[in-house]
């Protein structure tokens, strides 16, 4: 007996030290992408393969991390007793037998400030 291929992931995202809403992401792995607002739940596909999160608010911030699959041990013992060994070597090499943490949490960069902020003025033609 097998897991499932599935898993659902909540994301969060931190900016200045505080949870931020309305960020969009996108997550990836060698299996598919999804699409999701973070903070929110997205359902994903395992895989033995790293998940990709890149996440944006706006012009104002943005995040780019790699997670790690982990084998998922909890049934490990399960699929050795009743099938000897045979759901282990099924989920490895389908993905199921790996999981993602369940919940990631990325932590955002301020976006540079757009050069009017930063006291030019684009509509100066002054030459000096």
């Amino acid at each position: 007996m097998s897991e499932s291929p599935v898993q659902q992931l909540e994301v969060r995202a931190v900016l200045d030290y505080l949870e931020i809403g309305g960020v969009g992401c996108i997550l990836s792995n060698d299996v598919g992408r999804w699409y999701m607002i973070a903070p929110g739940r997205v359902t994903i596909t395992r895989s033995s393969q790293p998940i990709s999160i890149s996440c944006k608010k706006g012009s104002a911030a943005t995040a780019a991390e790699v997670v790690q699959a982990r084998l998922d041990t909890s049934n490990l013992m399960g699929n050795l007793v009743i099938s000897a060994g045979l759901g282990y070597f099924v989920d490895r090499h389908s993905g199921a037998g790996y999981g993602y943490p369940a919940i990631l949490t990325v932590v955002m960069q301020p976006s540079a400030p757009p050069a009017e902020a930063a006291g030019a003025n684009p509509l100066d033609t002054r030459v000096f």
